[in-house]
């Protein structure tokens, strides 16, 4: 039986359509997908995201441990900001992307992907044994709400006392909601200006309501996991699971900044992520697919060359709310990666024109 969100009672209230995703229940959409993918656009979106996981490492060699584990240096982040990166496996496999959200000297939070939250939660502790550290899944304690959009910022700044012209993006900063203790991070999946709010699951439906009254004067609009895809994609941020797997190295998606090799205790997966980062061939590589008329290239759609032969796989694809068409990404081979590149799909036994070009496919204004 899949898990309720904290806010699970709030969603049925509001008509929402619930999917099961990776084991919780979880709303799809309160009513148009479309409007909710342009309210984020143009004014902001309420999302519960408390699916996610999340992990804290406490003590005092937690920094040493997570560079360890992961790929990333994290002893380099300072308390109060947070870092994008991965855990791979000793292959070089990307296991999941992550957040990394540096508390206090001796503290950390990593947050997972919620299908792969206790296998992360799991070799964090196993990596972590050789360190003074203590790791502690609070994936059941706390709620996950996320207000993302343009006019994000008037909302927060509403509720909250928090210096948000100080807070940067990828930081984070103890605040209150209406007397409520929260974690105010300036982070987001939309590709948008946002914030996400970590709260304790028993206080997460005062916080949702105070946030909702808040947004009533700035176009908010709650969003589900739907309109949370689309976003995603124009944004050419990757999921777990479609662009991100084990069967592929940070390198292999573009994220390669993300590795860092200069730590002392080196990390799990640093040998074949060194070989990766080295080697003089490049097998695929991902790439941002456009297209013109109505039909989407899917997840799991060939990708073809000029004279027919499969070249690849789309990982991602939809109509695009914002841009008006089909985009999708896809890993190619490198001889066929460059922007301009004429492609085709096939979508349902029909080959249909993709033409390559660089991610991502929406940057919102500056």
């Amino acid at each position: 039986m899949s898990t309720p969100s904290p806010l699970h009672a709030v969603h049925e209230a509001l008509g929402a359509a619930f999917t099961d995703f990776a084991g919780w229940s979880m709303p799809l959409r309160y009513g148009s997908e479309l409007a909710e993918h342009k309210a984020v656009r143009t004014a902001s979106g309420l999302f519960d995201l408390s699916h996610m996981g999340e992990i804290e490492l406490t003590g005092p060699e937690a920094a040493r441990a997570l560079d360890y584990a992961l790929v990333g240096k994290l002893s380099a982040v300072k308390p109060g900001k947070a870092r994008y990166t991965m855990i791979c496996d000793a292959a070089g496999g990307v296991l999941d992307d992550l957040v990394v959200y540096r508390l206090a000297d001796d503290k950390f939070m990593v947050v997972a992907n919620a299908s792969n939250a206790p296998a992360v939660a799991a070799a964090l502790r196993e990596r972590a044994e050789k360190f003074d550290v203590e790791v502690t899944d609070r994936s059941a304690d706390l709620a996950l709400i996320a207000v993302q959009g343009p006019t994000s910022t008037a909302i927060i700044g509403s509720v909250t006392g928090a210096d948000l012209d100080a807070l940067k993006y990828y930081a984070s900063v103890p605040a209150a909601i209406a007397g409520i203790d929260i974690l105010l991070a300036r982070t987001g999946y939309t590709g948008e200006d946002g914030f996400e709010v970590y709260v304790d699951g028993d206080r997460a439906a005062e916080v949702w309501r105070v946030l909702t009254e808040a947004g009533k004067d700035h176009g908010l609009l709650p969003a589900g996991l739907a309109c949370r895809d689309t976003l995603r994609l124009e944004a050419g941020m990757p999921l777990y699971g479609n662009e991100l797997t084990a069967d592929f190295t940070p390198f292999d998606a573009g994220l390669g900044r993300v590795v860092k090799f200069d730590k002392p205790d080196g990390f799990v997966g640093e040998a074949a992520l060194r070989r990766r980062r080295d080697a003089d061939v490049e097998t695929k590589v991902l790439v941002g697919l456009v297209g013109q008329g109505r039909r989407a290239p899917r997840h799991g759609y060939a990708v073809l060359a000029s004279d027919g032969t499969e070249v690849g796989t789309v990982t991602s694809g939809a109509l695009s709310p914002t841009l008006g068409h089909p985009i999708a990404m896809a890993y190619v081979p490198v001889a066929v990666s460059e922007p301009g590149t004429a492609l085709t799909v096939d979508i349902r036994g029909t080959g249909t024109p993709v033409e390559v070009v660089k991610l991502p496919f929406y940057q919102r204004p500056a």
